[in-house]
């Protein structure tokens, strides 16, 4: 896709590639077998509700717009999807045999603009698979944030404000795209250097119900009493293995040494479950393996 394709943004894309105008001759029909889904698919959650109601509703009324596939490179008898990965998905539900289709040629970068078009349409992303596709285009095809911007008809700044959001802490990143987080929720803890402190804000905030002007208040509050606090004296090795091991945990762990090589590892958690969680991450074992 040339940039300047890209630059025709959003309303170009959709009218050209997602919902082409379709003779007789346009539709074909493939065997579902045939079809795969999109390699580069930024959506990764589909809910059993969201695709139980399509289901019910192609069931019912039919399937009322073709899928939109290319083939896949390599193959001569496979086909990917570039747009209609809900359809197909709800179609394999219903145990179709045979699919209309309409083949379009569509390069990787096409396939995944025309996949984050489809999805930023029905408001179907999380904040975390919006962000991911756009950094997907920024490394793999050296986009700029403003060239995708257009591509997808947002502001520049929104692209690079989600972006930003990928440098939070894993566990932060659960409760977003989870739900128990938005994104504004995120974008205040981004201002929490320390990322023990800043997971252990997150899930009071999803706890307690914080409001966004909430953590902010309290990530701020947070920020300037470390601050203000003397920096202790840590062998630096120390230092690094136990921020390896509050990353590893996602919990904030405490290396206290002692004499004669001696000490002691403290790892705090916030509830039963929170216990169960690091027990399974430190062991590789299920609480219910164990406890019977």
């Amino acid at each position: 896709m040339s940039r300047d394709r890209l630059g025709k943004g959003l309303g170009a894309l959709l009218g050209e590639y997602l919902e082409p105008e379709i003779g007789e001759g346009d539709v074909r029909k493939l065997p579902l077998t045939s079809i795969v889904p999109n390699p580069v698919q930024p959506r990764r959650v589909f809910t059993d509700a969201e695709l139980e109601n399509l289901t019910s509703s192609i069931r019912e009324n039919g399937l009322l717009q073709p899928l939109v596939v290319r083939p896949a490179p390599g193959t001569t008898d496979r086909f990917e999807i570039v747009a209609g990965e809900r359809r197909f998905r709800a179609l394999n539900r219903l145990a179709w045999t045979e699919v209309p289709v309409v083949v379009r040629d569509a390069d990787d970068e096409t396939l995944l603009v025309l996949a984050l078009v489809e999805n930023l349409q029905r408001e179907a992303l999380n904040p975390l698979e919006e962000a991911e596709g756009y950094e997907s285009l920024a490394q793999r095809f050296d986009m700029k944030h403003a060239d995708i911007a257009k591509a997808v008809g947002k502001d520049r700044s929104t692209v690079a404000n989600l972006v930003r959001l990928l440098k939070l802490p894993v566990s932060i990143r659960k409760l977003v795209e989870s739900g128990e987080l938005t994104q504004g929720h995120a974008r205040a803890l981004l201002s929490v250097e320390d990322p023990v402190l800043a997971a252990d804000l997150a899930r009071r905030a999803a706890k307690d119900g914080w409001s966004v002007r909430e953590i902010e208040r309290r990530t701020a509050a947070a920020s300037g009493a470390r601050r203000s606090r003397k920096p202790s004296e840590k062998d630096p090795v120390v230092g690094a293995l136990e921020e390896a091991l509050q990353e590893f945990l996602g919990t904030r762990v405490q290396v206290k040494p002692g004499r004669s090589g001696k000490g002691s590892i403290e790892i705090q958690y916030h509830g039963p479950a929170d216990f169960e969680r690091i027990f399974e991450q430190m062991t590789r074992r299920s609480v219910s393996d164990v406890v019977e």
